[in-house]
């Protein structure tokens, strides 16, 4: 027999809650809708509540009612389009799912856009879920909140969970969350790297998309345990000193039938119209921006994880595309905003209000564009024009740099300008230099394979790119796998090639990476004024026939000074002068063609000069303080006075 519902419980949701959800200002609507364990008076129970405003009817199902509609049917709360239920003693751990019942047509069934956990793929029930974890890292988030990451030491290791290391003696599975934290930990730790960017944990039905096509925005994937896992996860990291980013994507959602798509038989989440609702590239669905619920769910799915999950910071996948109606579409394909361009105004909007709403609720966190065009002032402040972004990754000088490293250095002289370019515009924004996934799938290669030449000269070629990387301004990401000179292009389907590091040349590679890291951290002249004109000076910069560069990075602070050559042609560079504005000396402290990381040693320094070894990239500190020589009068920064320097190795 089918039963009524009980229906002398009181919402869990206020007018309060469904006036600021319907505002899209509810930064905390996670805690009223989906499923929340709870007690109503004396009786232990399930409240349940969904956004469905175009449904003629909606109803809970589950195990506990056999799925059928009849038995919980939810209630509307008067115009909000929210429908609820308290159902008592249900508990923890079900499955569910909201059957959605329309004037037209059968009812069907969606899962929870706000669950917070899921069934493992394929899959695809919500799970009543309460977290019971406590956080230990009170230290690091109180020491995060007035922390300007513009003015730290950042560098990025990008990880993607299910291929970094996998379980070779249980069938060669992924690692859980909890089985993660301390090998990972150890990783980085040793390697020196500050942060770790995982690539999205958002519940995904499919792998091969690497979690970039989201169904459960709220909910960590199921793949690698369960959410406390993931906040054990996090937790560790902080306790061990390392900041956790991860990807997040408000651009678009996949078209499962099951999860955000047509929800309530509408396009809800999405713009009705194809030529602002769809993507052309990656066949999903674009959010509706201008639909205050929907810029609600976002914002506080940004906030869910800063809060609940103690994420430090968001790297936000294809901005650009939001940013531009006419995004990878022909003409006649697209609609023009409201004054005839081609601006999403209601995308914009949303970024500052996003970026505004989370420095403002949680400070000392990050939000991180990919953005791929030249769109203006992405880093800087809204209430200067720009979109509030803390950093913006520099696409121009990832492609600009493999294209001039890609190229024999029989023939880099016609690209030298691909090295020097990015220094006209470095200062534009709050820059982070990416190495990330994305240059090394689909049949690009990995970054080792890219470089020209023998085996030997690859190598050397990618230690002369770290080093050059490392000192070049701009923060650092690089993805798993290019510290030791993975071999093979990336796939999502195994783990990372751990058992290269046999060969003496991969190990060397790591351990430059590593002493790379260890340098730049205490160094403030590498990363102090990333942002500034004042923190990058020129030594040699018009070398193109020898391909050698020279530059200075400073500090804004102290005026310490770091000089980093390079030559990067595959001939050695006899007795080459390096000319400075200071009287001093100098130690060697970065040498790629070190024995040590798979080279030669055959850098010499004598005075002023230096043999500089091919494919190689030095970086000279200061043994003591330094004495300024004042620039003569009309000298530019490739017009030096030359002093009595003196370099040593």
């Amino acid at each position: 027999m089918v039963k009524k519902n009980n229906t002398e419980f009181p919402p869990l949701l206020g007018e309060i809650d469904l006036h600021l959800f319907g505002e899209g200002r509810h930064e905390e609507i996670y805690k009223k809708l989906g499923a929340h364990v709870t007690k109503i008076g004396r009786t232990k129970g399930v409240a349940f509540a969904v956004w469905a405003p175009d449904a003629a009817g909606v109803s809970v199902v589950g195990d506990f009612n056999s799925w059928d509609g009849r038995v919980h049917r939810m209630r509307p709360m008067g115009n909000s389009g929210v429908w609820e239920l308290f159902i008592p003693k249900l508990t923890e751990g079900l499955l569910y799912k909201f059957e959605i019942q329309t004037e037209h047509g059968p009812p069907f069934l969606k899962a929870d856009p706000y669950a917070q956990h899921t069934e493992v793929p394929p899959n695809t029930s919500s799970i009543v879920y309460s977290s019971k974890y406590k956080f230990r890292d009170a230290k690091w988030i109180e020491d995060r909140t007035d922390r300007e990451h513009f003015r730290q030491p950042l560098t990025i290791y990008e990880v993607h969970f299910g291929s970094w290391r996998r379980n070779v003696e249980d069938e060669n599975r992924p690692f859980t969350y909890r089985e993660m934290a301390e090998p990972l930990a150890n990783y980085v730790s040793e390697m020196g790297f500050t942060h770790v960017e995982f690539m999205p944990l958002k519940e995904h039905p499919y792998g091969p998309s690497w979690g970039y096509q989201v169904t459960y925005y709220y909910a960590p994937s199921a793949r690698y345990g369960e959410p406390d896992d993931l906040r054990y996860l996090i937790d560790y990291l902080h306790q061990r000193g390392i900041g956790v980013i991860m990807d997040w994507v408000p651009a678009h959602f996949p078209k499962d039938a099951w999860a955000l798509a047509r929800f309530d038989g509408s396009a809800l989440y999405e713009h009705l119209d194809p030529r602002k609702g769809e993507h052309p590239d990656w066949g999903t669905y674009i959010f509706n921006y201008g639909r205050n619920e929907v810029r609600n769910f976002l914002i506080a799915n940004a906030l869910y994880w800063f809060k609940e999950f103690h994420i430090d910071g968001l790297r936000v996948d294809a901005v650009a595309s939001m940013l531009y109606l006419d995004y990878s579409r022909k003409e006649g394909e697209w609609v023009p905003n409201q004054f005839g361009g081609r601006e999403n105004l209601e995308a914009i909007a949303f970024l500052k209000e996003l970026n505004e709403v989370t420095h403002r609720a949680v400070p000392g966190t990050m939000m991180i564009a990919e953005e791929s065009t030249a769109w203006p002032a992405v880093s800087h402040p809204i209430y200067a024009g720009g979109l509030g972004f803390d950093f913006k990754w520099n696409m121009g000088w990832m492609h600009d740099t493999l294209k001039y490293f890609q190229t024999d250095p029989l023939f880099r002289a016609g690209n030298h300008n691909a090295l020097t370019f990015g220094l006209v515009y470095a200062w534009s924004e709050n820059f982070i230099l990416p190495f990330s996934h994305d240059e090394v799938v689909h049949m690009k290669g990995s970054l080792l394979n890219k470089m020209p030449g023998t085996t030997e000269q690859k190598f050397a070629n990618l230690r002369a790119l770290f080093a050059y990387m490392w000192a070049h301004p701009g923060k650092k990401l690089l993805f798993m796998g290019g510290e030791f000179g993975q071999l093979s292009e990336w796939t999502e389907t195994k783990s990372l090639d751990w058992h290269l590091l046999e060969d003496s040349l991969h190990v060397g590679v790591q351990k430059l990476v590593r002493d790379l890291n260890r340098v730049y951290g205490p160094e403030n002249a590498l990363w102090e004024a990333d942002g500034e004109a004042a923190g990058f000076e020129w030594i040699d910069v018009d070398n193109a026939m020898e391909n050698i560069l020279a530059f200075i990075r400073r500090s804004s602070d102290t005026s310490r000074e770091l000089i980093c050559v390079c030559n990067f042609s595959a001939v050695p560079k006899k007795a080459y002068r390096v000319n400075l504005l200071s009287e001093g000396e100098y130690d060697l402290i970065i040498n790629t063609d070190a024995e040590i990381y798979g080279g030669h040693d055959t850098t010499i320094v004598n005075g002023s000069d230096i043999d500089l070894p091919p494919l190689t990239s030095l970086w000279f500190a200061p043994r003591k303080s330094t004495k300024k020589i004042k620039p003569r009068k009309g000298t530019g920064s490739t017009k030096r006075k030359t002093s009595t320097t003196t370099l040593r190795k």
